[in-house]
């Protein structure tokens, strides 16, 4: 039984990856409607044969615009993942791997980051950089880097010391290849867990600064904004305005969280074998 779970969860997650990407690939093609185009004479429609999810307060396919807004909000969250891994890496690394002043420095700057409340600061960040879809990736990736400046510096600080590195090293390779061919490779599998489950938590960040008014503007597709627009409706009746989308993005972070999970256990030799236990 207890392997059942892991598995079940693991299939669930690449399903939904599937589905996602598929949307985000080819959402505007498989689109019914024009996510943009208006029609007042069937304004606040409920989910029927025509309009699957209903239309949203103008008229407009609310299917049509949740399908479009995967490939933002996907590419939004991707961005942000992959640029706070590759720089927070690279930084954690080269601090766990050269110690000393700067390795405490950096650690002490990075728990005083973690002290406030990210989404705060991603708020801040955003409101003076303007809300456009860059500045929501480049803050977004900010706070990111904390996760990856610790894990990398504590990863590489405990191995620096390792066999194989010192094998490496009496073998003639210089600090670069000690740090990059050796030891990275080594905390790799632990990274691309964290920016799993990252991306997830960069999803909602992004229909967070959307959702309060400093992310995507409307008329454009993006679930914070189709989620802001609906829920002033939900007290009158009209629940699917914030219903569909607001599913689709608890549908994502689930996907990721999912898959995260998945990958830890096959990645962890210690969680794989008691998972293997009866």
């Amino acid at each position: 039984m207890s392997t059942r779970l892991p598995r079940a969860g693991a299939a669930l997650g690449l399903l939904l990856l599937a589905l996602f990407l598929a949307a985000a690939l080819l959402g505007p093609a498989l689109a019914p409607f024009d996510p943009l185009a208006t029609d007042v004479l069937n304004r606040l429609q409920p989910p029927n044969a025509a309009h699957w999810f209903g239309t949203d307060a103008l008229g407009r396919d609310l299917f049509s615009r949740v399908l479009v807004a995967t490939r933002l909000d996907l590419g939004m969250a991707a961005g942000a993942v992959v640029l706070s891994l590759l720089a927070g890496s690279a930084l954690g690394a080269w601090c766990g791997f050269v110690g000393g002043r700067l390795d405490r420095w950096v650690g002490r700057l990075v728990d005083v980051v973690m002290a406030f409340p990210l989404f705060v600061v991603a708020m801040a960040l955003v409101a003076a950089w303007g809300n456009s879809v860059a500045n929501i990736v480049y803050a977004t990736a900010l706070i990111n880097l904390p996760f990856y400046i610790r894990l990398a510096r504590a990863e590489v600080g405990v191995r620096r010391g390792a066999g194989y590195v010192s094998a490496a090293r009496l073998g003639g390779a210089g600090a670069p290849r000690l740090l990059f061919g050796v030891l990275l490779p080594h905390v790799l599998p632990m990274l691309a867990v964290q920016g799993s489950i990252n991306l997830g938590w960069a999803l909602l960040n992004g229909a967070g600064l959307s959702f309060i008014g400093l992310g995507v503007r409307p008329p454009t597709a993006e679930w914070g904004v189709l989620v802001s627009e609906g829920a002033p409706y939900i007290i009158t009746g009209q629940w699917w305005l914030a219903f569909f989308p607001g599913l689709a993005l608890f549908a994502a972070v689930g996907c990721f969280t999912l898959l995260g999970d998945a990958l830890r256990d096959l990645l962890d030799p210690r969680g794989a074998a008691e998972a293997a236990q009866p």
